[in-house]
């Protein structure tokens, strides 16, 4: 049992590490509870990753979930704020499965919002120098797919869950010309938005739109 589930991804698409798995381990040695956390990597899979999830909320049965995703190219650590039911995928999962068009649950609702506090948490993140703000699309690969398989799964319970993007780190970013954000920025942030959404599960209410 755990009171906080926080999962990071397996390597994809030929690369050697993937910062949101790094970044969930360094929260995990950084995190002093009261509460307990569990960790766990998740397969770049668009059907084991969301049975892997499956599994943690049944073992744990936890307070707080939250998953981690890279967003390479993005600048900021992004809390998002809404999963589609849409599978597109650019690029094949790690099973070399690349569905297009297809509905990540059958005949599910459109779109879930997340019931983290996403504003609070951004704000919590960037209260610490970290660059963060909420984002209104998780893509259509397998990140959104777990997102919405998540909240598909805790929808009408108590649990408060949901996904962040997290920038590359600055070993992921050295093969190639990415943007990056120190991964000990990134841990001190994550680390805080876990302790803001524990202890404000209610959103801030303050503007984070966006005009596109």
């Amino acid at each position: 049992m755990a009171d906080i589930v926080l999962t990071g991804f397996a390597p994809f698409d030929g690369a050697e590490s993937n910062p949101s798995w790094d970044v969930a381990q360094g929260v995990a040695d950084a995190w002093s509870g009261p509460e307990s956390l569990e960790i766990e990597q998740l397969p770049v899979s668009f059907g084991a990753a969301a049975t892997h999830m499956h599994s943690l909320l049944a073992a744990h049965q936890p307070r707080l979930v939250v998953a981690l995703g890279v967003a390479a190219g993005r600048t900021h650590l992004t809390p998002e704020r809404v999963a589609i039911n849409l599978i597109d995928a650019r690029i094949a999962d790690n099973d070399g499965f690349a569905p297009l068009d297809e509905e990540v649950v059958p005949d599910g609702p459109a779109a879930y919002f997340t019931t983290l506090p996403v504003k609070a948490m951004t704000a919590a993140m960037a209260a610490v120098g970290a660059p963060a703000q909420v984002s209104y699309s998780a893509g259509t690969y397998v990140c959104n797919a777990l997102f919405y398989a998540l909240q598909n799964a805790t929808a009408g319970s108590s649990v408060h869950s949901g996904f962040i993007h997290v920038p590359a780190t600055e070993e992921f970013a050295r093969a190639a010309d990415l943007p990056w954000t120190a991964l000990d920025v990134q841990v001190t942030a994550l680390r805080d938005a876990l302790r803001t959404a524990l202890d404000s599960p209610v959103d801030s209410s303050v503007s984070a739109g966006t005009e596109h």
